[in-house]
């Protein structure tokens, strides 16, 4: 982690490197940094990576592990590079040496057992033990030059996964810390990232790790089972779905954790001396923090018309019953809890 973190990648003396990113980290020049950091011997460049990898987008990688057979394999981006690597290696049969190295502070799959692709317009999660990367790189070199709306949205989605794996149903004191941590750390110092101060980036990148080893082993909820739905079906990033979702979630699972929403509320600065007050506070404290950064606070505002929401609804209420996200929600989920939050969410019409 931090300054001149990429030479951990020296050391492992690799022989065969295989690479994933997108094409924009090739032009950029980021994937040459990883090649002159890793020293290996023979390497080769998988750049196809897109947003929402499809299934047919590991299948094609996969070929390529199998064919090149690296005994190091390096994924440089987002959420989406790093799943995509994921997919790869696992579907590949490979034995690499797997080093995630995120550029982006959100879907902290550098550490999870989760991997999300995409088919029919369908997001599918992945949970396996064995995507999980050996090495995960934090770089502040790739931070520098990160645009505000992606900050914004990323950095909802790690208060998404704080939140969802603090009160999720295999949460543990040690999850709890991680999450309550990382939660208070990227509410605080996300205003100040997305204005553009890179001296709190590598905090929240770090924060984001952190919220992902929670997450990974407590679960998540009903928020990021309805964005996997809507993400799919409506191609709206990911983060920004979740800073959507977030508020009406915490009112629907309050009953369920009210405690736990309480106390993060108090440590995280928001107050109230009564658990009500507190889970009050929290809710809307994110609330304007979405406003701050200029997030959309529903879905008609991130450009899906409430009345694709209404045609929809019993298939992302049912696409989104089935999504394991839903196992370890800390409310027993019924159809009208989501049939709720989608009300909440969609807009006026």
């Amino acid at each position: 982690m931090g300054e001149n973190a990429l030479s951990a990648l020296g050391e492992l003396e690799s022989e065969r490197l295989l690479v994933v990113a997108d094409p924009f980290f090739v032009k950029s020049g980021a994937v040459q940094k990883v090649l002159d950091a890793a020293k290996s011997t023979q390497s080769r460049v998988f750049d196809k990576v897109e947003p929402d990898p499809t299934v047919m987008l590991a299948a094609e990688g996969a070929a390529a592990v199998k064919d090149f057979n690296p005994d190091v394999l390096v994924a440089l981006g987002g959420g989406s590079a790093i799943d995509c690597a994921k997919a790869m290696a696992y579907f590949g049969g490979s034995g690499a040496y797997f080093v995630a190295i995120p550029t982006t502070s959100g879907s902290g799959s550098e550490v999870t057992d989760f991997a999300i692709l995409t088919h029919n317009s369908v997001k599918h999660p992945l949970v396996d033990e064995k995507l999980r990367p050996d090495m995960a790189i934090l770089e502040d070199a790739f931070l520098k030059a990160l645009p505000p709306g992606l900050v914004a949205d990323a950095g909802m989605d790690v208060l998404a996964h704080a939140l969802e794996a603090l009160v999720a149903k295999n949460a543990n004191p040690i999850t709890d810390a991680l999450a309550r941590d990382a939660f208070c750390t990227v509410f605080a110092a996300l205003p100040a990232s997305f204005a553009g101060h890179q001296e709190v980036r590598l905090k929240i990148h770090a924060a984001s790790c952190m919220a992902g080893m929670a997450f990974t082993q407590a679960g998540l909820g009903i928020c990021h089972a309805l964005a996997h739905v809507l993400g799919g079906m409506y191609h709206v990033p990911h983060g920004r779905l979740n800073g959507i979702l977030l508020p009406a979630v915490i009112e629907c699972n309050a009953e369920a954790c009210r405690e736990k929403y309480a106390r993060l509320a108090r440590e995280a600065g928001l107050g109230g001396s009564a658990d009500t007050i507190a889970v009050r506070n929290l809710k809307n404290g994110i609330i304007r923090l979405r406003k701050e950064l200029k997030l959309p606070a529903t879905l008609q505002q991130a450009g899906i018309q409430p009345g694709q929401i209404w045609r929809d609804t019993p298939r992302i209420v049912a696409a989104a019953l089935e999504d394991d996200c839903c196992k370890t929600n800390p409310a027993e989920i019924a159809d009208f809890m989501l049939r709720k939050i989608l009300d909440e969410v969609t807009g006026n019409g």
